[in-house]
């Protein structure tokens, strides 16, 4: 969040193939997450979402980039859909890694957060009920439903909430935000929505061509660069 740039871009991504299946994965990471350390603002911070199977790998990575210093969070994304295992413990969640740019001047602000159904709301006054928690390092959510409204059809489409929550908490009104791997553009959709600017970055035609699709119906204004 916070990061210096256009507003309402799409950027066809020209310098590598993107494919998530390719043997070099962090040959192909690494260089993108050293631009983002070079773009984001002193006030800025860095969500890199992973499966479980990268995550501790990137935080090695993340800590001699950034420093051991600027790493704010590990959040657990966890969900309950899919098919599960019987051979070993399904695995129900993702991991969000959190670093800054500079650890003494980072914006954060959970208080703008939407918040969180309490798990026993009995146990707190109704007021709290009605208001809900604040989100904690664990976040409940449920993927994108293949049959609900939000669905565009992508493959790795990220529900809006998800995205929603991040750039409430890490930035303010008017600040830009870059995503290197947009995909189905709902981190440009949660942006719009919370009046923020956004660039996204994606070399699949497919990706560009739901994005496309996607802020149409939004009506936001924006510009592709192949």
């Amino acid at each position: 969040m916070g990061f210096k740039g256009l507003r309402y871009d799409i950027v066809k991504e020209t310098i590598l193939s993107y494919d998530d299946e390719f043997a070099d994965y962090w040959a192909f990471l690494e260089p993108r997450l050293e631009q983002a350390w070079r773009l984001l603002k002193e006030t800025g911070t860095l969500y890199l979402h992973l499966d479980y199977r990268e995550a501790h790998y990137a935080k090695v990575l993340l800590d001699a980039l950034f420093g051991r210093e600027c790493f704010i969070n590990e959040i657990i994304w966890a969900y309950d859909y899919g098919a599960k295992t019987q051979s070993r413990w399904p695995a129900k969640h993702d991991t969000i890694l959190v670093y800054v740019k500079n650890p003494d001047q980072y914006y954060f602000s959970n208080e703008t957060v939407d918040r969180e159904p309490y798990m026993a709301p009995g146990l707190v006054t109704k007021e709290k009920a009605k208001r809900g928690k604040l989100p904690t390092d664990v976040w409940w959510h449920t993927i994108v439903s293949p049959t609900g409204k939000e669905k565009t059809g992508y493959p790795t489409q990220k529900p809006l909430g998800i995205l929603r929550r991040v750039i409430q908490a890490s930035s303010k009104e008017g600040d830009t935000v870059l995503d290197f791997f947009a995909g189905s553009g709902t981190t440009g959709a949660a942006a719009a929505e919370l009046n923020r600017n956004f660039i996204l970055v994606d070399r699949n035609p497919e990706a560009i061509s739901v994005m496309k699709d996607r802020f149409a119906s939004l009506a936001v204004s924006f510009e592709t660069h192949l």
